[in-house]
């Protein structure tokens, strides 16, 4: 990024919700640590070029520890003989939150980045700040926002948005990636302008694509419902306009804001308990009796563990050409407050039923110790609760107030709590109006004509669909977008919940909210629970679903002729 073209603000999001728990466990073996060491290794090759060309460096590499990672960055600067000016931005952890927590964090917003940058800093860092503010606090310092420019800064956080997972916005984990080059694709960055309107683009001469298809899945990714809620701005993504302009450019135009919630979402992990797994191989005839006696082999051993799960994956194939292609993996996950109940005496237990259990018995390694397992929840406090406070580069702490927000009550919003359907939506592409925002209704939606029937060919839905999913907590998101109207006129009329749900058997019993965004032709679709208690506790087969919406594209249904592609031409 600082060699390939000019820039004013390079910005690093380190802080995933795994990452948190992993910077807990750090911090509680040396209370000196709890940030990303990783960052001061780049930084290490970087800060003196850096410097040269005038780049601002803005990163939540901070963690747990804004203020050890900023003394070390001081450190580092004065090794290399870099004249650097180094800021930090803190008062997110609230611990002690709650018996049990590990880690709490407030999620604030970039209104103490602009501060920090303001006073002239080259290099600020953050602990958890939403992964947009590394944007939004660097575009309202250059353009000097004020608190309540909405519209201004939800498009800086819609930009942010759609940097903050890097090459995800360049082809990256793309659900067309067929079409380009994507064995290396570059880095994409924004170019902001005074109205927070931005164009997506890259440098030149690095691989990857940006294109409308590549900006609207990050847009969808891990979004959950129309109002993008955020600590200084809702962002209203179902005013996002997307329009090519240019090779690898796309601008990002039309976005709305509305205050923010009265409350900031806080982050906290757990230690849950302690876990194991094995996983069996089954080989050749009689599977699925290979894995009943397996099952009932163990069911005593199992007795008293608080959480054994089960999952046979028919990997295997009638008369396969290799060994490897005629097995299926039966797989056992055990978990248990205690590490003795699912220590290393189980899975050897399980292992030692070799010689006297189903033909072929072996596992895919050896038994191992329980491993402790963490717990990711969502909570909320109020905004004016939190100690946000910006520390300039000469050591003066500024308290950041937060911004102007509706009401003054203590408790969660609304639209927190709740998926709210969205508003009556202006100038839409010419389709049918946005309807059925939540719920399971199934029958023909209102607003639909009644049309003849169209040829139609079972196909896959990823034939006209491309889609993104992702996690957070114990939720997933699904997000579909189709390239044309009449491909959006019919997902929409067809993509009910119900049909979800019925091309997705697991989401079955869970509450699903569909929320369309007809300004990118895409429906997002949230699932509550599928998750479990998130990814560092799943036993699901994809504990962050990342790759559920390549489920839902494999999944086959009646598709109009129409909008399938040509088979001799493609796609």
């Amino acid at each position: 990024m600082l060699t390939g073209g000019p820039l004013d603000v390079v910005t690093g999001d380190y802080l995933a919700e795994l990452t948190m728990l992993i910077l807990g466990r750090d911090r509680l073996k040396n209370p000196e640590l709890g940030y990303a060491k990783t960052f001061l290794r780049q930084l290490e090759e970087s800060l003196g070029l850096a410097h040269e060309r005038g780049v601002r460096i803005v990163a939540n590499a901070g963690g747990l520890h804004p203020a050890g990672l900023a003394a070390a960055v001081r450190e580092l600067a004065a090794k290399l003989g870099v004249p650097v000016s180094v800021a930090h931005v803190e008062g997110d952890d609230l611990m002690p939150y709650a018996e049990g927590a590990l880690t709490a964090n407030a999620y604030l917003g970039g209104a103490g980045i602009t501060a920090c940058l303001r006073a002239g800093a080259d290099v600020v860092v953050t602990g958890r700040v939403t992964d947009a503010a590394l944007v939004s606090g660097p575009a309202a310092w250059w353009f000097d926002w004020a608190p309540d420019d909405h519209d201004r800064l939800a498009g800086a956080v819609v930009a942010g948005h759609v940097l903050e997972c890097g090459t995800q916005a360049t082809g990256g984990n793309y659900a067309f990636f067929t079409r380009h080059d994507v064995s290396r694709p570059g880095f994409p960055l924004a170019e902001i302008s005074e109205d927070g309107s931005a164009v997506i683009t890259k440098h030149p001469g690095t691989g990857g694509t940006v294109t409308t298809g590549t900006v609207t899945a990050q847009l969808l990714y891990e979004t959950q419902g129309v109002r993008y809620l955020g600590p200084d701005v809702t962002a209203r993504l179902d005013t996002v306009r997307l329009t090519r302009a240019g090779r690898d450019r796309v601008a990002v135009t039309g976005v709305q804001g509305e205050p923010p919630p009265s409350c900031l979402k806080v982050g906290v992990t757990r230690i849950g308990g302690w876990r194991n797994e094995v996983v069996f191989v089954l080989t050749g005839l009689d599977i699925e009796a290979k894995a009943a006696l397996v099952r009932g082999q163990l069911s005593e051993l199992l007795e008293g563990v608080a959480s054994a799960d089960w999952t046979l994956s028919r990997t295997d194939h009638e008369d396969a050409a290799t060994e490897e292609t005629a097995s299926a993996l039966l797989r056992l996950v055990v978990r248990d407050p205690s590490p003795d109940r699912v220590g290393r005496a189980l899975t050897s237990a399980a292992v030692e039923l070799a010689l006297g259990s189903y033909p072929g018995f072996h596992v895919t390694s050896p038994p191992g110790p329980a491993q402790p397992y963490g717990v990711f929840s969502a909570g909320f406090v109020p905004a004016s609760s939190v100690a946000h406070v910006a520390v300039l580069p000469d050591g003066t702490r500024v308290s950041v107030a937060p911004p102007p927000r509706p009401g003054t009550t203590s408790s969660p919003p609304a639209e927190l709590t709740a998926h709210p359907a969205p508003p009556a939506v202006l100038g839409v592409h010419p389709a049918p109006p946005a309807f059925e925002a939540r719920g399971s209704g199934g029958g023909a939606p209102e607003g639909v004509r009644d049309e003849a029937p169209v040829p139609s060919r079972r196909a896959p839905l990823g034939a006209v669909a491309g889609a993104r999913s992702g996690d957070k907590g114990g939720d997933a998101n699904v997000g579909l977008w189709v390239e044309t109207d009449a491909a959006w006129h019919w997902l929409q009329a067809t993509l009910t919940v119900e049909t979800f749900r019925t091309l997705l058997p697991e989401t079955s019993g869970l509450p699903v909210t569909r929320h369309p965004l007809p300004h990118l032709r895409a429906l997002n679709f949230t699932v509550e629970g599928i998750l479990g208690d998130g990814v560092a506790a799943g036993h699901r087969f994809d504990p962050q679903a990342k790759a559920l919406g390549e489920w839902l594209r494999a999944r086959h249904l009646d598709i109009p002729v129409h909008l399938l592609p040509d088979p001799e031409v493609g796609p």
